[in-house]
């Protein structure tokens, strides 16, 4: 195993003996068509110093938009995962077209040979992520060394920074996006009662999401 396979290893893979089923711990953002890194850099910055989270990897997918990759320390199941995305696209991407933006686990590797561009993808810098805004892509095999140096300085989100988080991003909720790019009808008083209420979600999610709802009751209690 090289370096770089090791970094992978460490933010993105998921561990077989407990991810448990539908489990992950790759997240993935995308803008693209065009890539817009003024965008996407308010939501870079936002995730940490409104949410206390860690910097996600920067990444440009080679052919027609950029990424941001979330690493979990520990798996969550798949629906969690795409509703703390679609929540992270409505606070700081609200004023962006939907289908300009992908929420999705990691379904394949960075770097990657694209082949409807003939393209590199690649993890990168943030002081390079405005150079590649125009052209998202490489156009030769990036240094597995350098692809290392980047996903070395990146850290995994904590259970309890991502139990913090979704509750921090509740009340902004709104509609989420399906996998395929529709508005799926509900409220955040509806998520957080769906997440709950949900028994496949890890017990620390649904107490997060009782915590979140708890404002809602009160309310409700006083009129």
């Amino acid at each position: 195993m090289n370096r770089l396979q090791t970094e992978w290893q460490r933010l993105y893979a998921n561990d077989s003996a407990s991810d448990g089923v539908g489990g992950v711990r790759a997240l993935v953002l995308e803008l693209a068509r065009p890539a817009d890194w003024q965008a996407l850099a308010l939501l870079w910055h936002g995730v940490q110093t409104d949410l206390a989270l860690p910097a996600p990897a920067i990444a440009v997918n080679g052919v027609d938009g950029l990424q941001l990759w979330f690493s979990l320390a520990t798996p969550v199941p798949e629906n969690t995962a795409l509703g703390f995305l679609d929540a992270l696209r409505v606070r700081y991407l609200g004023d962006v077209k939907p289908a300009r933006v992908t929420l999705q686990p990691a379904v394949e590797a960075v770097p990657a040979l694209k082949e409807e561009s003939g393209q590199w993808s690649a993890f990168i810098s943030r002081d390079l992520a405005a150079v590649f805004a125009d052209e998202p892509w490489l156009d030769m095999a990036p240094s597995p060394e350098a692809q290392a140096d980047v996903l070395s300085r990146l850290k995994s989100t904590k259970p309890a920074d991502f139990q913090n988080a979704l509750a921090l991003l509740a009340p902004a909720e709104r509609p989420p996006m399906s996998p395929a790019g529709d508005s799926v009808q509900t409220g955040p008083k509806q998520f957080l009662l769906q997440v709950m209420n949900d028994p496949s979600q890890e017990m620390h999610l649904r107490i997060a999401a009782a915590q979140a709802l708890l404002p809602y009751f009160e309310a409700a209690r006083r009129a």
